[in-house]
């Protein structure tokens, strides 16, 4: 039954041929501008794997966009017939308008289009989370792909992201997510309303930092968990670092001045699953 009180999408076939079309067109600024995907909703993902792992999650898919090699493929079929059902537009392509989509010389046999999802920071209830990611300003797409893989792989609660990040919807991140970004929940949110948030925080709010005094092997780790990771080259600012009930380090042994933010992150994310394993 539909209870959204908008009427349903009626799923359909289209062939297209012409590098002209507009929903070629459409795919295209989805993939190179962020501000088109901001004022659409919309967003790209590409491949088989993403497809099916955006369907089984049950994300609203737009278009489906199926090569010649996916037209073969029963898979891709299946996936193509459940997208359909949901409402979505099915585009049969030649591999140079997918090439043209993607401005990819091998483009992937699957590429999708999918509504964006986003939770907002008011639905956090602390008292049921376990652990939370807040990203303090991540520049890198392919850093917050990975790190929300990472919290997947975890099983956090999700991640947060803080002032002005990259797209979470972009492509590069997208990709760098596996799948992963239609399992964890997202939320953006301003800074203020983060440290507001943060202060009021019953549990442990824990930042990586060059100068923290905490081991992050021997740090309070007691659920729920806000784990806060600051921006590549600058790490957290004043105002986050202030919010955090402790600071941790990852001791270093070689010459290299810092880590990779998703590295750190990861490293920091498993302290916290064997942590709560022992307990």
């Amino acid at each position: 039954m539909n209870t959204s009180g908008k009427a349903p999408r009626v799923g359909a076939v289209k062939q297209i041929t012409s590098h002209a079309n507009p929903i070629v067109k459409e795919i295209k600024g989805l993939i190179a501008q962020r501000k088109h995907r901001t004022q659409s909703g919309l967003f790209v993902a590409e491949g088989l794997k993403l497809a099916t792992d955006a369907l089984e999650a049950g994300w609203d898919v737009r278009y489906l966009a199926l090569g010649p090699e996916a037209r073969e493929n029963p898979i891709a079929q299946q996936a193509a017939a459940s997208a359909k059902a949901r409402g979505a537009l099915i585009l049969e392509v030649n591999t140079a308008i997918l090439s043209a989509m993607t401005r990819k010389d091998n483009p992937q046999m699957v590429v999708g289009v999918y509504e964006q999802k986003t939770v907002s920071l008011s639905n956090i209830d602390p008292n049921s989370a376990a652990t939370w990611v807040a990203l303090d300003r991540v520049r890198d797409p392919g850093n917050l792909g990975t790190v929300i893989r990472t919290i997947d792989a975890v099983g956090a609660s999700g991640v947060v992201l803080v002032g002005d990040c990259t797209d979470p919807f972009a492509v590069e991140t997208v990709r760098a997510t596996m799948g992963s970004l239609f399992h964890v929940p997202i939320i953006k949110t301003a800074k203020d309303a983060f440290l507001d948030f943060a202060k009021k925080w019953p549990g442990p709010v824990v930042g990586t930092h060059l100068e923290g005094s905490v081991d992050y092997r021997t740090a309070d780790y007691a659920e729920p968990v806000l784990l806060l990771m600051g921006n590549e080259q600058q790490g957290l600012d004043a105002s986050m670092t202030r919010v955090c009930k402790t600071l941790i380090r990852i001791p270093q042994v070689g010459q290299a001045d810092s880590l990779n933010l998703a590295v750190a992150t990861g490293i920091t994310l498993y302290e916290i699953r064997r942590n709560h394993l022992e307990l």
